[in-house]
């Protein structure tokens, strides 16, 4: 059995079932470790493919029923439909190149992204019956990729006051150095960095609350901040767990995040 990390939401959602998966057996040297499903990281393929079939055995669904894109650090967002179902493979992958973030109000199909560092977002308006995924690295953040998932999900009949957030393993503040070049596109993107940014002492560098960063986003979206729930685990703390390229380098496992209505 896959070892998953259960999301929680702020409230109880009966219905709809969120989780991350973690690295399975750990071995020395080997950066992609036994679980795997993202397959634009260097991975083989047969050993992506086993893991993607093993998370879907285990959830009762058929393996066309696991749907992620191939992420690129964009704000495009995707909504899987009836009409994304009846597309032949070719199609549906044209349909996710680039694709940061996912839409469906379909029953039993798993969107999920994948990450290692980055903010996994899960999200739900469970009255609607519309639920999402995305990723959001600090380019994503900076783009606001949250805002536009927000108004999908309200095109797709959710409102967003009665939309519920949680966030996936992602990079901690203390351990999210980044250069100033970053701190200052945070800025001109209008975030109040006083919330967002903290100098290390000792070396000078900034460090960014990714997290933080992300909520601030939802709720200028308007979902209450109550509703919105932050991660505990951090990858590059916790890497016998979850993957972190700041930790394995980029070409190393993702964790991937999904999110499912039963």
């Amino acid at each position: 059995m896959m070892e998953l990390e259960k999301l929680d939401f702020g409230k109880p959602v009966e219905e709809v079932v969120a989780f991350s998966t973690t690295r399975g057996e750990v071995v020395a040297h080997k950066p992609y470790s036994q679980v795997n499903l993202c397959d634009y990281v260097g991975d083989d393929a047969l050993r992506v493919l086993d893991a993607r079939i093993m998370l879907a055995m285990q959830l009762g669904v058929d393996l066309d029923d696991l749907v992620m894109p191939r992420q690129t650090h964009s704000c495009r967002v995707a909504v899987i439909d009836e009409c994304f179902r009846s597309m032949d493979i070719d199609k549906q992958e044209a349909a996710l190149e680039g694709v940061d973030a996912l839409v469906t109000t379909l029953h039993g199909i798993i969107i999920g992204v994948n990450t290692a560092d980055c903010v996994p977002i899960v999200l739900v308006d469970d009255q609607a019956c519309v639920i999402a995924v995305a990723h959001a690295g600090w380019r994503g953040t900076v783009g606001l990729i949250l805002k536009h998932v927000v108004e999908e999900m309200c095109r797709q009949g959710a409102s967003a006051g009665r939309i519920q957030a949680a966030m996936g393993p992602s990079i901690c503040q203390e351990c999210f150095e980044v250069g100033d070049e970053v701190v200052e596109a945070f800025g001109q993107a209008k975030f109040r960095l006083e919330d967002i940014v903290e100098r290390n002492t000792a070396t000078g560098k900034a460090h960014i609350d990714l997290r933080a960063a992300n909520r601030a986003v939802l709720v200028a979206a308007g979902v209450p901040e109550d509703q919105i729930t932050l991660s505990c685990h951090c990858p590059r703390c916790e890497h016998d767990r979850f993957f972190s390229a700041r930790r394995l380098g980029i070409n190393s496992g993702r964790t991937f995040t999904g999110i499912y209505l039963r």
